[in-house]
Parts: structure tokens; C-alpha cells; sequence
């Protein structure tokens, strides 16, 4: 029995916004523990969804529950930028 496609919905999509915001910043990550630990506060920061597959959760989404899980997305990542940099040693 294999539980690999069984993940969290939101991961990809805080991987995705903070690659984005480290390349639009000009970031240069030398090491991972950077943006691992800006996953990390971002994701507890979102509920869970957990999926098999993306468009299993995708297909049965209104245009405006897209817009809010994106917003709160946005909104968790940026939060938790402000809190890992207040917070590195």
C-alpha cells in the first residue's frame, strides 16, 4: 500500500508564491532552510486539504473559493516572511 499522491493541498501553491516573491526580491538562497522554514509557518498557518491529486480538489472549486484559498495563500506567505526574518539568528 503507497500513500505518495496523498498530499496537502496548499503545499504546492506556498512553494510556488514563495519562489516567486525570493526571485521578484532577487534573493540568492544558499541554503534551504530559508525557504523551508517560510513553508513551514505559512502552512500552519492554512488550513488542511488533503488530496490525492490537485484537480480532484480543483474541479469542485467556485472562481471565488480559487480567489480566497489564493488571497489566504498570498496572505500566510507574506506573514511568514515578516516572521522568519524577525526570528533568524
Amino acid at each position: 500500500m503507497a500513500f505518495e499522491s496523498v498530499h496537502n493541498y496548499y503545499e504546492n501553491l506556498v512553494f510556488i508564491e514563495i519562489r516567486k516573491i525570493l526571485k521578484k526580491r532577487k534573493i540568492n538562497v544558499d541554503d534551504n532552510d530559508y525557504p523551508e522554514d517560510i513553508a513551514c509557518v505559512a502552512l500552519n498557518r492554512l488550513p488542511t486539504r488533503y488530496v490525492r491529486h490537485h484537480v480532484d480538489l480543483a474541479f469542485y472549486l467556485t472562481v471565488e473559493e480559487h480567489e480566497m484559498i489564493n488571497d489566504s495563500v498570498k496572505t500566510a506567505v507574506a506573514d511568514a516572511f515578516i516572521f522568519v526574518d524577525r526570528h533568524r539568528r
